[in-house]
């Protein structure tokens, strides 16, 4: 697993952003698949899950994802729920210690958010189309109405795609400029015309920036360009392949 090393330094806040390196899966889903959605054997996924839960020292019943959907809907986490029950929603937050709240990803944007001193975390999957309808920002609010100061919030980007294996066309570059036009900075011309490369991870920290957040930090590390380390839905795809796995990223209270 990989480590930020702001959220490593908070006192009674443990955080995780996991490889696809350390479980029991094989062929495509080698070998900590988390992705519950995944076609992969149940059981290896739930003894994938099984060992995050603890590196992270929490029970498996207490490692919770939600049903992602690309969206900005956060949900407040007070007690674990089942993989058949979870919420419908691309952000968690919590108050409760030992609830180990996380997101799955397989080239979208983790986020995860702490402020330490009100002990209060997020997690928050920040495709694109999330990122553009505001989930970061969603996910701040939540923690602030649990008592969290933004001032005070410490964000960390995990593994994602990176600028220059995200091309894009002509329709998502035309949502970002209607969005504001001055996001044409993080964009770049692709060799296709009409193409772009996108930078999704300056993006989702260009906006944690603007929410007010104390501190943003950003692993830096592309999900496509390490096969060996990270699972990519746009690598599968460009491979033909039927599915991928898909990473955890997780955040708890002490």
């Amino acid at each position: 697993m990989l480590q930020a090393k702001s959220l490593a330094g908070l006192a009674g806040v443990h955080h995780a952003f996991f490889t696809r390196e350390g479980g029991v899966s094989e062929g495509l889903y080698a070998s900590l698949n988390g992705g519950i959605g995944s076609d992969d054997d149940r059981a290896h996924v739930t003894e994938n899950r099984a060992r995050m839960a603890a590196a992270l020292g929490v029970a498996p019943a207490a490692l919770l994802t939600a049903y992602q959907i690309h969206s900005p809907n956060v949900i407040i986490a007070e007690r674990p729920w089942t993989h058949e029950a979870r919420p419908r929603a691309d952000a968690i937050a919590t108050r409760v210690p030992g609830l180990a709240i996380g997101v799955s990803t397989a080239d979208c944007g983790p986020v995860l958010l702490a402020d330490a001193e009100a002990r209060v975390i997020a997690a928050a999957h920040a495709g694109w189309r999330g990122a553009l309808d505001g989930v970061t920002d969603a996910a701040i609010a939540a923690m602030e109405r649990l008592g969290a100061a933004r001032e005070r919030i410490v964000a960390a980007i995990g593994p994602m795609i990176r600028q220059p294996n995200y091309e894009v066309g002509g329709d998502l570059i035309d949502r970002f400029l209607a969005a504001d036009p001055s996001n044409d900075r993080f964009f770049r011309p692709a060799a296709r015309s009409g193409h772009a490369l996108f930078d999704l991870a300056g993006y989702v920290a260009a906006r944690l920036t603007r929410a007010g957040v104390g501190r943003v930090d950003d692993l830096g590390v592309c999900t496509y360009a390490e096969p060996g380390r990270f699972f990519s839905f746009r690598r599968t795809t460009h491979r033909g392949e039927p599915d991928y796995g898909r990473h955890v990223n997780a955040i708890v209270l002490a």
